[in-house]
């Protein structure tokens, strides 16, 4: 290990004694093999007789646990974030609210004396306020908003790491947000905000019927649950690392916590604690980089050890689709990944629904564009600095970081751990990521369940106090069956390509209806009922028979050469040490569907969709365009499809 490590672990234990291995790297250059040799080299120390002594190893077990001093101040720093989200939930649900009551009495009764028109009115103002903000809110704050729960613990950590195993292929994803940028600017949130939705799949009964409407909330709400565990999960995998508090002590603590603030604060209270959390996690992500630099000399030694061990690397030169990091993958199938999580998800068009106009929209869009590309920035370069750090002693293959995804809180834990507070900080951070994405989910589940599978069905509107039971009740029920299945995810892979997996699914496909409802207003109901109907039976084929594929060990991907040579602990290493961590090639054409990279999904299910609805209307016939209103087709198309027509929409974009 290097010389920072080591005193760093010297200064927790003790003298040490070096591990002496002998690294060889096989021909080919993403695997390394190593053969331990006896690691007993005696050191001398003085004593009254003058003679030698012999200092016994670590054993890695032991280290690890000594490495846990989340001390006091820690604690406190990570259980006021906790304090300050509930506290905002509660203002925005009790006091804020009062407020705006007692504020508006007298002009409310001036408006229910003249009559029903009155109540009539402010009739649905409890679902506004709570999942729009009654569209009155700021622009800044909703674009850390946007950022905050977009960099998810999942992007916090989940890159990090992805950097630290396979090197830095998947930064030049990056390239993708300003592609979904402009995709977004020009087709998805005009006719979103022309509309004024409150549920994106209302779209699709305005543009189809309630079939693809009821389809599309299945689906999203089919996506969160299999998500939300996910994003519960590696906060707690953080925690455990440094305190060594169980994964199933910290869930269901933290979640309750969340679950609490999002549902007595509505957005309100999710946005600003949003705003709370971004600023934790940037600040905790600042001073880990400029530590962690200094610590190890410089820029210029962080990254030659990374080029040293070839972690600096660009995409793969090929459009195989079976390569994982191929440039294919990340430009083409990265774009169409981007584009469901900024342009059509519930998640984000909610909060852009929450401001007045679409200027304001548009300078939200470019904001948290700029911040969400920052804050990525920083967890790349994070999981390149954590193996400047490890560069000669792995802790994933000396069993020193328990999962893959332990290695960012163990290298925060062994560089910034003697400063009080600071891995505090830094948990608190990774927690703000991740408690942000499950407070906007839950959110975005109430105003889809509310609006697509509660009020349709109803023949009177539900009251006030009916609507808010309804909204804070799925909150509930939702939060409580993602910590339920928080065991289920530490079973599966890393965390990073598992979210991606399980967004597919459901996120390609309905990218895939909204381009066809917005670009294509021939294609009628039962066309792309069909469309999308065999896009999602096929995309949830190829993902379910690849994480199979994964789990018993039938696909494999190479990683990046790694080495135990200067540890200074004792361990032991896997018994499949000298096995390529490859698959098994293959002869060109013999690959399955599965095998392709997860990049892909998405695009699979969205293209999927398109050319399947295409390809139904051959037998269903083609809609006339004039029965489709111009606001529900994207702006840029209207002079195509309808020529001069001016259009029907009230919504000034510039006001």
């Amino acid at each position: 290990m290097e010389t920072t490590t080591a005193g760093t672990t010297q200064s927790t234990i003790g003298s040490t004694m070096a591990v002496k291995t002998v690294v060889s790297t096989s021909s080919t250059p993403d695997v390394a093999f190593i053969s331990s040799t006896p690691a007993f080299s005696p050191e001398t120390s003085s004593s009254t007789s003058g003679s030698p002594s012999i200092v016994e190893k670590v054993n890695v077990k032991d280290l690890s646990s000594s490495l846990q001093h989340f001390g006091f101040v820690d604690y406190f720093v990570f259980v006021a974030m906790l304090v300050v989200c509930a506290f905002i939930g509660f203002y925005f649900g009790f006091i804020e609210k009062k407020k705006k009551k007692t504020k508006g009495q007298v002009s409310n009764n001036e408006k229910d004396a003249a009559g029903a028109a009155g109540i009539e009115e402010r009739r649905g103002s409890e679902a506004l306020d709570y999942l729009v903000g009654g569209r009155k809110m700021k622009v800044f704050p909703v674009a850390l908003s946007l950022v905050a729960s977009f960099v998810s613990g999942i992007s916090l950590l989940g890159t990090s790491t992805e950097i630290y195993v396979y090197g830095t292929q998947y930064a030049f994803i990056l390239i993708t947000l300003a592609i979904s940028g402009i995709i977004s600017w020009y087709i998805f949130l005009p006719v979103f905000c022309n509309l004024q939705l409150t549920s994106t799949y209302e779209y699709f009964e305005r543009r189809f019927d309630y079939r693809i409407r009821i389809f599309g909330s299945c689906l999203f709400v089919v996506m969160n649950i299999l998500w939300q565990p996910i994003c519960i999960y590696v906060p707690a995998l953080t925690l455990n690392q440094v305190s060594g508090v169980s994964v199933h002590l910290i869930v269901p603590v933290t979640s309750l916590v969340c679950i609490v603030y999002t549902s007595v604060g509505g957005i309100k209270g999710v946005v600003w604690t949003d705003v709370i959390q971004c600023i934790v996690m940037v600040g905790a992500m600042i001073f880990v980089i400029i530590k962690g630099t200094a610590d190890l000399g410089g820029l210029g030694v962080v990254l030659d050890r990374n080029d040293q061990y070839d972690r600096l690397v660009g995409p793969d030169m090929t459009l195989d689709p079976t390569v994982r990091m191929g440039v294919g993958a990340l430009l083409i199938g990265g774009a169409f990944f981007k584009l469901q999580a900024n342009c059509i998800n519930q998640t984000a068009v909610q909060r852009f629904l929450t401001l007045p106009n679409m200027k304001a929209v548009r300078q939200a869009l470019v904001l948290s564009m700029v911040g969400f590309l920052l804050v990525m920035g920083m967890c790349i370069y994070i999981g390149i600095l954590a193996f400047a750090e490890y560069y000669h002693c792995d802790p994933i293959t000396t069993g020193l970081a328990r999962a893959k995804d332990q290695v960012i809180p163990l290298y925060v834990m062994q560089s910034a751990g003697s400063v009080p507070g600071v891995v505090g900080l830094f948990v608190a951070g990774v927690f703000s990521a991740a408690l942000s994405s499950l407070s906007t989910a839950l959110n975005s589940l109430s105003a889809v369940i509310l609006k697509d599978f509660v009020e349709p069905y109803r023949s009177r509107p539900l009251t006030e106090r009916q609507t808010a039971y309804v909204l804070r009740g799925v909150v509930l029920i939702f939060g409580l069956i993602s910590m339920a299945s928080v065991p289920v995810v530490e079973k599966l892979g890393m965390v990073m390509q598992l979210s991606s997996t399980v967004a597919s699914i459901t996120c390609g496909p309905l990218l895939g209806a909204f381009t066809v409802g917005m670009l294509l207003p021939f294609v009628n109901t039962k066309s792309l009922l069909t469309g999308i109907s065999i896009a999602t039976t096929f995309t949830g084929y190829v993902v379910v028979r690849a994480q199979i594929a994964l789990a018993t060990g039938q696909m494999s991907f190479p990683t990046k050469p790694v080495s135990v040579e200067e540890c200074d602990y004792d361990f032991v290493l896997p018994a499949n040490w000298n096995s390529t961590t490859s698959a098994v090639p293959k002869e060109s054409g013999m690959h399955s569907v599965h095998e392709i990279s997860f990049l892909w999904y998405t695009a699979i299910g969205s293209v999927g969709t398109i050319l399947c609805s295409l390809v139904a209307t051959l037998f269903f016939g083609k809609q006339d365009v004039r029965e489709v209103k111009m606001e529900l087709v994207a702006p840029v198309l209207h002079k195509y499809w309808y020529g001069d027509y001016k259009s029907v929409s009230s919504y000034d974009v510039d006001q």
